[in-house]
């Protein structure tokens, strides 16, 4: 290949160098559809009144079949993997917000504990959450958590002794229970749930593979430094609905 076109068309990774992706920690995982297309689901608004007769809004996400597939490997990959836990998590019509935990019980590592460094912070924009006037309520078949309460200081794990991981060295393969290995392999099962669905009910559309992608290859991941940024970044993904208007990820690329 010509040289003149070395790394022309590299994808740069958004992962934080040198950070250990199978450590223990707390990680926010962002993952978008390709072209940002919004084939997982769509958002309603519905006003509802409460007991003392307050008018409030309610939103839901209805999951189209391809949304239904997704949270479907979504959640097998919690259940089927002993070292990661799912916290707050949405599915949104063109992406994922997840907090995902790693946790190996049997690792003798003295220095594991919840929280780390930062990989990138494009979540600390003040303008990037926007909480509405009214009491929001959603009710959705896209997220778990959905029916908690916000969270408070107690809901969260306490707040370690030291506020930030040592980097560990990370050698530049996949390494195994890390969030790379995860996620490649979610996206593989849904590419394949996917072409089966395609196939079953003939659908006029191109199948997913290596060179047609259902998410985008990369994804956005933020690893979660103390209690307070696990709270605030809990309250962007319960809020992550009602602000679908404003979100960055609202309409195509």
């Amino acid at each position: 290949m010509d040289g003149k076109f070395r790394d022309t068309y590299r994808i740069a990774s958004h992962r934080k160098p040198y950070w250990d992706y199978s450590a223990d920690a707390l990680y926010f995982l962002t993952i978008v559809t390709q072209h940002r297309e919004c084939n997982l689901g769509k958002i309603v608004k519905k006003e509802s009144v409460d007991r003392r007769g307050r008018v409030y809004q309610r939103y839901e996400i209805i999951l189209t079949d391809f949304g239904k597939i997704v949270e479907q490997e979504w959640l097998k990959s919690f259940a089927i993997r002993d070292e990661l836990f799912l916290h707050e998590f949405v599915i949104m019509p063109n992406h994922i917000h997840a907090i995902v935990e790693i946790y190996n019980k049997n690792r003798d590592d003295a220095n594991n504990n919840k929280f780390g460094g930062s990989a990138d912070d494009d979540i600390n924009d003040a303008n990037a959450i926007v909480f509405p006037v009214v009491v929001v309520v959603v009710e959705t078949h896209g997220r778990v958590s959905l029916q908690q309460q916000q969270p408070k200081p107690s809901d969260s794990p306490k707040l370690p002794k030291s506020e930030s991981l040592p980097i560990k060295r990370n050698p530049p393969i996949r390494l195994p229970k890390s969030i790379s290995s995860f996620i490649a392999g979610f996206k593989s099962a849904v590419n394949t749930k996917i072409d089966d669905y395609i196939d079953k009910h003939q659908l006029d559309t191109p199948k997913y593979n290596r060179n047609n992608h259902f998410f985008q290859p990369n994804y956005h991941d933020h690893i979660i430094r103390n209690q307070q940024e696990h709270i605030r970044i809990s309250r962007y993904i319960i809020n992550n609905p009602a602000n679908w208007d404003n979100d960055k990820f609202h309409g195509k690329i």
